[in-house]
């Protein structure tokens, strides 16, 4: 299955799904392109060090939101690209390429959606609100992306303990390592074998997922399964 990483920084989670590629941890995978929404971030040295074509496209180039989409869609119109992963990425995408990638779009977050999530809260920042409220548990999760700010489907959460003597940069340093970089390409797994389902505002994960198995979602939120897309 070919996949699109989209990246707006460093790269971290990038770069554990390019190795659980190098370690066959995920088998069939391939990231056709990596596309940044940020000039010269170290996102893109990760991608060329593993020899992925590397597109920067940035929002402020573009006059309004649906430019913006147009660009991303043309520059991935002949990739056959499956999936679109965001990992980190910081500009929203509008409605003409939800609509194209429907139900193909993951993200992941640092934070038990629905907590410390929506429009504002990305970086560090919901590491700081998580250390402010004094929980006990936060982590990770990820969704699908439909539009609204963290809002989509969940497909995996992990928790994570917040130690008494955390700061937010230990924090979110845990979380990435211990959640987001194990959930993330795990979803990306779950999806290529066809083994999520979403059921209205859920998804449901098949315990015997059948490989090479594709879904279709009518308005309703019923799934139709699509055989022989290939992975």
């Amino acid at each position: 299955m070919r996949i699109a990483v989209l990246v707006s920084g460093g790269g971290t989670n990038l770069q554990a799904i390019i190795d659980c590629i190098k370690d066959n941890k995920l088998s069939g995978i391939e990231i056709a392109r990596v596309i940044s929404s940020r000039e010269n971030t170290y996102a893109q040295k990760r991608a060329e060090d593993f020899n992925i074509p590397v597109s920067v496209i940035v929002r402020k180039n573009y006059r309004c939101q649906k430019d913006y989409d147009i660009a991303l869609l043309n520059e991935l119109k002949n990739d056959a690209v499956e999936l679109i992963v965001l990992a980190g990425f910081l500009s929203f995408l509008g409605t003409d390429f939800i609509c194209t990638y429907k139900n193909r779009i993951i993200n992941v977050h640092p934070s038990l959606v629905p907590s410390f999530c929506g429009d504002g809260m990305y970086g560090i920042r919901p590491h700081e609100a998580a250390i402010e409220k004094g929980v006990k548990i936060s982590g990770a999760t990820v969704h699908f992306v439909d539009g609204e700010y963290d809002a989509g489907p969940i497909i995996l959460q992990k928790a994570v303990i917040v130690e008494d003597d955390d700061t937010p940069e230990i924090l979110q340093k845990r979380i990435m390592i211990e959640a987001e970089q194990v959930i993330l390409p795990k979803a990306i797994e779950l999806f290529s074998k066809g083994a999520i389902i979403i059921e209205g505002r859920k998804t449901k994960i098949i315990s015997k997922p059948i490989f090479e198995t594709r879904y279709t979602f009518s308005s309703d939120g019923n799934s139709t399964p699509l055989e022989g897309s290939g992975s």
